[in-house]
């Protein structure tokens, strides 16, 4: 389908002949040529949305002020929060929420059906992909039949999610499906789709070159922005209004700089890169913000290193983490296997508009970082945040005040004190407990590692880390060190090629050798698929109280992610990852303890088995290639035999089977009328939860398993799914009635109402402690409507929809919280939930709010954008209080949005009365 660009293009559009074939584009220096602003010190990933604005402008959704604004926001030191229409050219997706955006999707067909239009209105109008990467699980581990064992039992547990996605890659204009067992979406995404810059056709035919931009329901879609792509994560419901051409409604951000200089030294990992830089833009303040990486050190290091930092942006809570093109960006698409005519077209038009990055590049930027790499240490991050930064010379003895913590013993100051020389000498491990494992001969303690897994997309898209794990495995084999009995490891890397190079370069036997046989290729630990533990072990841990570790190469180590054996988890780089497997307990200081014995009954220590640059670079050159990328992405969408035996329908609309349990038809369209309302304010809520700080999407609606005493286990207990077959909420995102039971869920989440409980509790309208879910439907019931209160960083972590969706479907009409992070306020909004937060320095702490208190927010039928609102809160007692709210929706589109109930139901309104 033809791209539809702007009618008022005559000042700006160019022609770019390169390699004998001529497109057509928007020229930034031709819009400052013609009068529209100074756009030359604009950071290249403001100039990509600034090109966005030449190519659509109409002079309505897109205006002429609009591209003004961008020079206002150069001349003003980076700041001018115009509202702005932005519209990317292509989506990804993954399984885990692309299902139940396929889902909404098929619901919108009936939806538009009923009110009188055409079905085929809901296709895509841009190029969608969604990738299978989360639903394999780590069932089998340790030996070399894991890897078929473990894609056999997927497909036994998810063929009817197969089956739909299969329905949609037929039902749907430009959607396709990349099948189970080929990659993560961004590792697949950074490797093969995307292009850096993108070409089409227009609506006269023309060949127009532009950069190439997507959104994606993924958090970690901004692992592209290393190649100059400019992407991030959105909720599926916004990522499906984008599908349908509806344009995304933001304002011109802020830019952040961080300035990179010098090299990494002997003996460090882009991982322990990217922990720091983590870090330092958490204690900065990135959140809604661009952050733009510039400076020498660039010249050092090479895209994989950037991507692995882009992919966390998330995780330090910016929008995205962009590295502008360059020659390093070439390179990487030459050895990925990109066409010739593409890396060309790459050059000749990032030089040509002003996005090439070269020795003089130095923009304005809203504030700015700066990190010399050569002050970098080995580090790892935990026990529950990305952004909980730790040296590897201090993890031992951080790790005795986990302990303590968790236990609610002060430790001695000595402990507490982790002075800069290095870890405390002595451990008061009288708070230390341990417990023998039934029918071994082992003993687990308080810092065990029962996890040790090479996962995510964020580190396995890196060889010189995956080489490097090797190399640990290699040299740790030779002198006879293996993993510890009572670690479960596993290795599942983003793509295929991972496993080429490894094999090319004789690593996977070693990896083998000591525990980190192929499992998948896939998400698996780092979305929570870590799989069950040994029985014995299980037991172990949970009879006595142990706090059991996981160490993993991911980006995300939340509460209740993991493992829900494991309290306390630690992202590190895969050779360390290797490292932690080899000595089995957190207790260890890696860097002057030895991590076992070997054959000949000698210590062996970290600095004994870890690799050298060199020679980490040298098998990177040898063995990753671009024939391998070429051929392992040959057939990428064809996927393997049990692929193609996937039977599916050919119908224009879904015929939801009565008796799944995966996919049902979701109430949100249902009885809908072409009609809107006004805002209404809210009258006689009630509390449904009161929340800390930092409860992220996982708090709200998690991704991994649950147990049949739960509101969703009850759920598909009674409707005949044993428990061996419950699988993961995540793998359930197509069933609302699963979803909604398991919002606010999550086995680590704290209800402030109550005392000291961990789980999805509240006060139900009795006043006694009953599930969230449960007490939801009482309220609703009664016809009550509920808020939520929260702290600071509300909605932190992934994209995750049906944080937003689950909200809605309890009946919670407003969400009360200190700061919101970006995706799940747009979620909130596009589900029709206002976001709110707090001023003038109120918060759920000073008002002394217990979940007993009802209340009233008013100026709603008349709201402006970021207007404030007066809040009244009557207490138990009778005596009322009223407080000021910032209302968080953002833009005038977003009012209409929720004027429709949402951002779906204000699409489907508009393409039926278009029909």
């Amino acid at each position: 389908m033809p791209i539809t660009v702007g009618q008022d293009t005559s000042q700006t559009r160019k022609t770019l002949t390169v390699g004998g074939q001529t497109v057509s584009y928007y020229s930034i220096p031709a819009a400052t040529a013609a009068g529209l602003g100074d756009f030359s010190r604009l950071p290249a990933s403001l100039k990509v949305v600034l090109e966005n604005m030449l190519r659509f402008e109409d002079g309505k959704t897109v205006s002429v002020d609009d591209i003004k604004a961008f020079a206002e926001w150069a001349e003003k030191g980076g700041d001018n929060p115009r509202e702005i229409a932005y519209r990317p050219a292509r989506v990804l997706m993954q399984d885990f929420t692309g299902v139940p955006a396929v889902v909404d999707l098929a619901a919108m067909r009936d939806g538009i059906k009923a009110l009188g239009g055409d079905p085929q209105k809901i296709n895509p109008l841009n190029p969608v992909d969604l990738v299978i990467d989360h639903s394999v699980m780590i069932d089998e581990f340790g030996n070399p039949r894991a890897f078929q064992m473990n894609v056999d039992r997927e497909y036994e547990r998810n063929m009817e999610r197969y089956e739909f996605l299969k329905w949609g890659q037929g039902a749907f204009n430009n959607f396709r499906v990349v099948p189970p067992g080929t990659g993560i979406c961004h590792q697949v995404n950074l490797e093969y789709l995307a292009q850096t810059v993108w070409t089409d056709t227009d609506q006269n035919g023309d060949l127009v070159a532009y950069p190439d931009t997507l959104v994606g329901t993924d958090s970690h879609t901004t692992m592209v922005n290393g190649a100059a792509v400019l992407g991030w994560g959105v909720g599926g419901i916004e990522a499906e209004a984008a599908m349908l051409g509806q344009p995304i409604s933001m304002l011109i951000p802020e830019v952040v700089g961080f300035k990179l200089t010098g090299e990494m030294v002997e003996g460090t990992t882009g991982t322990d890169l990217v922990l720091k830089v983590v870090e330092m833009l958490r204690k900065h303040g990135v959140v809604g913000k661009f952050v733009e990486f510039y400076g020498a050190g660039l010249d050092n290091l090479p895209l994989a290193q950037r991507a692995t930092i882009a992919n966390m942006a998330p995780e330090y809570g910016a929008t995205c983490g962009f590295f502008p093109i360059d020659d390093e960006t070439l390179r990487y698409l030459r050895q990925t296997g990109r066409e010739e005519d593409r890396i060309a077209l790459v050059e000749a038009y990032a030089k040509e508009n002003g996005f090439w990055r070269d020795a003089d590049y130095s923009p304005v930027y809203t504030s700015t970082l700066e990190l010399d790499m050569g002050e970098i240490v080995p580090a790892i991050s935990g026990p529950k945040r990305p952004q909980d930064y730790l040296p590897l010379t201090k993890a031992a003895s951080a790790f005795t005040k986990v302990v303590g913590d968790y236990r609610g013993i002060d430790i001695s100051d000595a402990a507490k004190d982790m002075a800069d020389e290095g870890p405390v000498a002595t451990k008061p491990v009288s708070i230390n407990k341990s417990a023998a494992v039934e029918g071994e001969d082992y003993e687990l303690t308080d810092g065990s590692v029962v996890i040790a897994s090479i996962t995510s997309c964020t580190n396995t898209s890196n060889p010189y880390v995956l080489i490097g794990a090797g190399l640990v495995a290699r040299k740790a084999r030779a002198l006879g060190l293996n993993r510890k009995p009572w670690v479960k490891t596993s290795l599942a890397p983003g793509s295929q090629v991972v496993t080429e190079y490894l094999e090319a370069a004789g690593l996977q036997e070693d990896l083998d050798a000591v525990g980190f046989n192929l499992v998948g290729y896939g998400c698996t630990t780092c979305i929570g698929n870590s799989g069950p533990l040994q029985p014995e072990i299980s037991k172990a841990i949970n009879d006595n109280d142990l706090i059991a570790t996981a160490v993993l190469s991911g980006n995300r180590n939340f509460e209740g992610r993991i493992s829900p054996d494991v309290r306390a988890n630690y992202l590190a780089s895969p050779p360390l990852v290797v490292a932690y497997a080899l000595a089995g307990d957190m207790n260890i200081d890696l860097t002057t303890e030895p991590l076992g014995k070997g054959k000949d009954g000698q210590d062996v220590f970290l600095k004994d088995i870890w690799p050298t640059n060199h020679e980490i670079a040298e098998l990177v050159e040898k063995v990753v290639t671009r024939e391998a990328f070429r051929s392992k992405y040959a057939d990428v969408f064809k996927g393997d035999a049990k692929w193609q035996e996937v039977e599916t329908t050919d119908s224009e609309t879904y015929n939801w089977p009565p008796t799944s349990t995966y996919v049902r038809n979701p109430p949100y369209f249902q009885g809908m009328t072409m009609d809107t309302k006004s805002i209404e304010n809210i009258e006689g809520a009630r509390v449904l939860a009161v929340l800390g700080d930092m409860i992220t999407t996982d708090h709200i609606s998690p991704a991994g398993s649950f147990k049949e005493t739960t509101p969703a286990g009850k759920y598909l207990v009674e409707h005949q799914v044993p428990v061996r077959e419950f699988n993961s909420y995540g793998s359930r995102r197509g069933n609302h009635e699963v979803m909604m039971r398991g919002t606010f869920a999550n086995i680590r989440i704290k209800n402030e109402m109550l005392d000291g409980v961990e789980g999805g509790y509240t006060k139900g309208p009795d006043g006694e402690q009953t599930s969230i879910y449960d007490a939801s439907m009482a309220y609703q019931a009664a016809g009550t409507p509920l808020v939520i209160f929260g702290g600071e960083q509300y909605g932190a972590g992934s994209s995750r929809d049906w944080a937003a969706k689950g909200t809605y479907l309890l009946g919670v009409k407003a969400v009360i919280a200190e700061s919101f992070e970006r995706i799940h306020r747009s979620n909130l909004v596009g589900m029709g939930v206002i976001p709110f937060e707090f001023t003038g320095g109120d918060t759920r702490k000073t008002l002394g709010l217990t979940g007993e208190e009802i209340v009233a927010i008013h100026g709603l039928d008349t709201i402006k954008p970021l207007a404030e609102v007066p809040c009244t809160i009557t207490y138990a007692d009778g005596t009322e209080k009223t407080i000021t709210l910032k209302c968080r929706i953002d833009t005038a589109v977003e009012i209409e949005y929720i004027e429709n109930g949402g951002v779906l139901h204000y699409v489907l309104r508009n393409l039926a009365r278009e029909a």
